[in-house]
């Protein structure tokens, strides 16, 4: 009987996760090393494991799939490398220095710091063309466009190789004929150039943020371009009767044509996965407010839902660029298994955020690299088999680990190796701890009163020490925690975000049927867009939010709303929706202050079918899965107990372990440290909490 598939893939820095899942609700993980030269490559070779393992043949795997979904961090990679396309920007004339000015601040941390230094330009000053244009607040043209502006312009371009070109003017949300005019004129010109139009990207008030957002887009449109094509020729050539589809940073899937033309939602793509999954695997345990950290080899991601609904940034500085559209809100630290450990001139140990990476790697992995990480760490405190990861196919060298731990970072220290393994082992732990905070404390959230969900290879060794310093009494850690963001990809749904701007005061009739057609407007431009892509009308939902404020006020807030006729009998229910979080951000309102809309949104989804839950039977007792011991370290003084280590694989439902204990799954340690206990669900986690609290 033929089978559905169903494929997860997720670009990481050190490792590419892959999650199959087919309709019995069986779910397969595989690692391969990520190949940064060649995103593709380890496509192709997680591939290779599948066939392996199966048996079957790439070609009948893809083309048995209902979905390919593919997370990448090829965007987020050339953002931080500034490896972009050369890139060029037509403005209205006079704002040709506001990406430079960046509204007079610096970012949060350096406002006052002189020697912090400027952020790199993406696109040179000599390739930022201002033309002689101007529409007024009000939407009226005070000045036409210049045709020979915009002409000078993409003859520049052409002449310095320009292969991408962004263009926004001053208020041309209100007004985006000549945004139109001068997109036909680079079209003439240059037709082989990538446009972004900032009043089709990110049709919202704020010139800045519009003009640095299509920027951003710009920048990264022809390597999304690039890498989508041969994505997805290479899915084709196997079979694939569905188009990939790609991950975006506001938490939903997309075709590639959406991703290209709308680059800046692949930025995040990897994490912003997470929040579905690990509301998934917490469903069964019946809590909603969780705490997902993801420890990989690279980077620490953690991301935060309350009450099932996770936080979306909007209008933030992501490596230090301006950003308007929505992203999943994710925090990340360069706190990875690949982590060097080091010494400052203060002659204190320090972790990251510089990482080993997958080539070399950590010393253990014997590719090369000499610097202790946080990998090396972990084995030489006997967290890790030294057999090997992912089953034994990833070898580990305990006598390069302890060399390098020893010449680097001990023998300086005048510390044991086990005692300065463990010191790195803390700090790396401090540092994640610190960005949780960020996450929780620091947001107005007791971390106490949510359930920590650990994702990424290298989170279960470390994940009771995390919730011991948050005082987190429950975890939750799935088998597939290695790839748990794959996982969530093929959780999600198809999803877009449509924006427009609506400047109006709530106080009278024009302005309830204005912001009410521009809805209407947006949400048929959505839903045009998914009945296209093959959803029928049923399947597609949509969820309004405007951003809103009282007048007078600087900045708006974002309000969620029911798609409900915005008229005169419904705006009191949007005022008072106002109130209710402006009270929540900032713990006061002004019911007697005259409200306003700035900007509206709809975010429409096309629901797809979710694969089966996993359901594992009932084993036989944990003892009987003990497969060895290990002298394991679980204290400052270096001094070793000897661990039981548990074969996951050989328990079942029901099994329990109390610390100190490790259990092997094939792609993940798990650390239960003393004074805690695992439980594995029939949903295929474990919960895990201090013995006597429960969960």
């Amino acid at each position: 009987m033929r089978t559905d598939y169903r494929l997860g893939i997720d670009a990481g820095g050190t490792f590419t996760d892959f999650v199959l899942a087919d309709k019995t609700g069986q779910v397969r993980l595989y690692k391969a090393l990520s190949t940064p030269q060649d995103p593709t490559l380890a496509i192709r070779n997680g591939l290779a494991l599948m066939t392996e393992d199966l048996g079957v043949s790439a070609t009948e795997i893809i083309s048995n799939c209902d979905l390919c979904i593919n997370g990448t961090t090829v965007g987020l990679n050339a953002l931080i490398q500034h490896k972009g396309a050369k890139t060029g920007l037509i403005c209205t004339a006079g704002h040709e220095d506001s990406l430079e000015i960046r509204l007079g601040h610096k970012e949060d941390g350096y406002r006052y710091d002189p020697e912090y230094p400027p952020a790199t330009m993406l696109v040179p000053r000599y390739l930022r063309r201002g033309v002689r244009e101007r529409v007024l607040s009000d939407g009226s043209v005070r000045q036409p466009l210049t045709d020979g502006d915009v002409r000078a312009a993409c003859e520049l371009f052409r002449a310095e190789g320009v292969e991408t070109v962004a263009i926004s003017f001053v208020w041309s949300v209100l007004h985006p004929d000549h945004e139109t005019r001068a997109a036909e004129i680079v079209r003439e010109m240059m037709p082989g150039a990538i446009l972004t139009l900032g009043s089709q990207l990110y049709p919202q008030v704020r010139e800045y943020t519009r003009t640095s957002t299509a920027v951003v887009n710009a920048y990264l449109a022809p390597i999304m371009k690039r890498y989508v094509t041969a994505v997805d020729a290479y899915f084709q050539s196997l079979g694939a009767k569905q188009p990939v589809r790609y991950y975006q940073s506001n938490g939903g899937l997309a075709i590639g044509q959406a991703m290209t033309d709308r680059s800046v939602y692949a930025i995040n793509s990897g994490p912003a996965s997470a929040p579905a999954a690990g509301q998934y695997v917490c469903e069964p345990f019946g809590r909603s407010d969780v705490i997902t950290v993801d420890m990989g080899g690279t980077s620490f991601d953690i991301t935060l839902t309350k009450g099932g609904v996770t936080n979306v940034n909007k209008n933030i500085d992501f490596l230090r660029y301006r950003i308007g559209v929505p992203m999943i809100q994710v925090e990340t630290l360069g706190a990875g298994g690949g982590s060097i450990g080091w010494i400052d001139e203060m002659g204190l140990l320090q972790m990251g955020p510089q990482s080993a990476g997958s080539d070399p790697g950590p010393a253990c992995y014997g590719q090369g690299g000499t610097e202790p990480t946080v990998s090396d760490a972990n084995l030489v405190l006997g967290y890790l088999n030294p057999d090997g990861l992912v089953g034994g196919r990833l070898p580990l060298d305990a006598a390069r680990a302890r060399e390098a731990v020893k010449t680097r970072l001990a023998d300086p220290l005048g510390l044991s190796v086990e005692r300065a393994a463990y010191g790195m082992f803390t700090i790396v732990n401090a540092n994640m701890v610190n960005g949780i905070r960020r996450v929780t404390v620091e947001r107005g959230y007791d971390p106490r009163d949510f359930v920590l969900v650990g994702a990424g290879g290298a989170t279960a060794a470390h994940i009771c020490a995390l919730a011991e310093q948050m005082g987190i009494d429950t975890i939750v850690l799935p088998k597939l925690a290695s790839g748990l963001c794959a996982f969530g990809q093929i959780i999600s749904d198809v999803k877009y975000n449509y924006m427009a701007t609506a400047p109006l005061r709530l106080d009278n009739d024009a302005a309830y049927a204005r912001i009410d057609s521009l809805f209407a407007e947006i949400e048929a431009q959505g839903i045009a867009h998914l009945q296209a892509d093959g959803f029928a009308r049923e399947d597609i939902e949509i969820r309004r939010s405007l951003d809103m404020r009282y007048v007078g006020q600087v900045h708006e807030c974002t309000v969620d709303i029911d798609t409900f006729r915005v008229d005169a009998s419904s705006v009191s229910q949007i005022i008072e929706a106002f109130h209710r979080r402006h009270e929540q951000l900032y713990t006061y309102s002004e019911r007697h202050s005259a409200v306003e809309v700035v900007n509206i949104e709809s975010t429409v989804y096309g629901r797809v079918e979710k694969p089966r839950r996993m359901e594992l039977a009932e084993g036989a007792p944990a003892s009987t899965a003990i497969k060895g011991h290990r002298q394991a370290v679980f204290s400052a003084d270096g001094s070793a107990t000897r661990t039981p280590v548990y074969d996951g694989g050989a328990l079942g439902a029901g099994a329990r372990v109390s610390g100190p204990a490790i259990i092997e799954e094939v792609t993940t340690t798990i650390v239960i440290e003393p004074g805690w206990e695992a439980a594995l669900d029939a949903s295929g986690s474990y919960l895990m909490t201090r013995i006597g609290k429960g969960a």
